[in-house]
């Protein structure tokens, strides 16, 4: 059953249209403080942060005001990465933890990400169930005046967060020998990405750090990795970090600036992870994984899985199967050893902790070749336009096309109103014309 509000990584939308407006957030924070109240006596306090977007000043009130009209305390953070909230979630033993994002989007978009108190995104069972309260009258959830909620704003958070990403590491772990560029995308990891580097003894150059409410992702960040390319050249730095929005996403670039994306930073750390006897059980990618990681995992003996895309889901398949790796071509990667969710900088660390004995990038990064790839996006209005027939047939006719030379791959994506058409093969031309014919269909 298709959920109403919630997509592949919470709810997203653009602001003051559909479900992202004051209203609305009202009625999310009274129905997850209803449903989370309820699971647990004890404590009722709920924790928020949010990325740098104007409109966080409009919806973060709105949801408070929900969250405590059902009696739940809440603690803000302000801005902060979103795996720090999951991470502070867990730390403070709350009820839940909210990020009040879009992620990669832009500036006008705005999103929540919902967590419970073990730190993890909430399972479609647990959103539908908040939909169903969402949906009820108003006045069946409010709290008696004498149990309304309070509200603390704490301005520690970003320092306590750095901590317990330096807690993982041994305590002499220090990057005195690196010149780093960082990316923060004008983003919730423009304060604590920076700060974390420089505590450590690195040199940092850093990029998307001026937040005005209107710059989150533009022309920076994880989706345009070309800023770190620039930098690294241009300070002839040992390595680049490039962050999203919300900081949960990370995509490098080595010390040549070439460009390092996901797919990558999880082979390369896999096969350090099984060299250490780190790796546990083995990796979970998407549907959207490059064929020519697996055939690395198939090489080295590592098993390897895919899950649907959306990190929530990786994390999901980690934990059934066991694993502590898993994650997306995007950036999006679970460290399942130390984190709850993607981390842009807890993976960075691990990165430079394998750095740090005079490693180039270039050569830890270096592991496999990947399968030539054409991504296309395609904006619609209706994304059930996927399903039909002339569609069907025409993903169809490609897949028969391309087999036995490749894959193709037709979705709708769970975050904005796209289809997104991926195709891998060595035959370029092949790839080229399967992917004209799902897009004239389409269009």
């Amino acid at each position: 059953m298709n959920k109403k509000y919630f997509g592949t990584d919470g709810i997203r939308g653009t602001v003051n249209k559909g479900n992202i407006n004051g209203d609305m957030f009202f009625k999310f924070g009274l129905a997850a403080g209803t449903f989370f109240k309820n699971q647990k006596k004890s404590k009722q306090t709920a924790i928020i942060a949010k990325d740098t977007r104007l409109s966080g000043y409009t919806l973060e009130p709105a949801l408070v005001s929900g969250l405590t009209s059902a009696g739940m305390h809440v603690y803000t953070l302000g801005p902060l990465p979103t795996n720090g909230l999951a991470m502070l979630t867990k730390y403070m033993k709350a009820n839940m933890g909210i990020m009040i994002t879009a992620s990669h989007n832009p500036y006008y978009d705005n999103g929540l990400k919902l967590f419970g108190p073990d730190g993890l995104k909430l399972s479609d069972k647990i959103e539908r169930k908040i939909e169903n309260l969402i949906d009820k009258k108003i006045d069946k959830q409010l709290s008696n005046p004498k149990v309304l909620g309070r509200v603390k704003r704490l301005e520690n958070a970003t320092e306590e967060y750095i901590k317990i990403l330096k807690k993982n590491f041994p305590k002499n772990f220090n990057l005195k020998k690196l010149k780093i560029v960082i990316d923060c995308a004008n983003g919730a990891g423009y304060k604590s990405g920076p700060k974390l580097l420089q505590s450590l003894g690195a040199k940092v150059i850093s990029i998307g750090i001026k937040p005005n409410g209107l710059n989150i992702n533009e022309k920076c960040g994880s989706t345009v990795p070309k800023k770190i390319q620039q930098a690294v050249k241009k300070y002839r730095a040992h390595i680049g970090i490039s962050l999203d929005g919300d900081a949960d996403r990370v995509i490098m670039c080595d010390e040549n600036a070439n460009i390092i994306d996901g797919d990558q930073i999880i082979a390369a750390l896999a096969k350090r992870w099984k060299n250490k006897k780190m790796l546990r059980g083995g990796v979970i990618g998407t549907l959207m994984s490059n064929y020519g990681v697996e055939k690395f995992f198939k090489f080295n003996n590592i098993k390897f899985l895919r899950a649907n895309v959306g990190d929530r889901y990786v994390k999901e398949k980690m934990k059934k199967n066991n694993f502590n790796l898993g994650g997306e071509q995007s950036g999006h990667i679970i460290l399942g050893k130390f984190a709850t969710t993607g981390d842009g900088l807890l993976v960075a660390l691990e990165v430079l902790f394998s750095l740090r004995k005079g490693k180039k990038a270039s050569t830890f990064f270096n592991v496999f070749k990947k399968t030539p790839q054409i991504l296309e996006n395609i904006t619609v209005r209706d994304k059930n336009i996927i399903n039909e027939i002339k569609v069907k047939k025409a993903i169809k006719l490609t897949k028969n096309l391309i087999n036995g030379q490749g894959r193709m791959l037709v979705r709708k994506s769970g975050t904005e109103p796209k289809i997104r058409i991926m195709g891998e093969s060595q035959n370029k031309k092949l790839l080229i014309k399967c992917i004209n014919i799902i897009k004239k269909e389409i269009r």
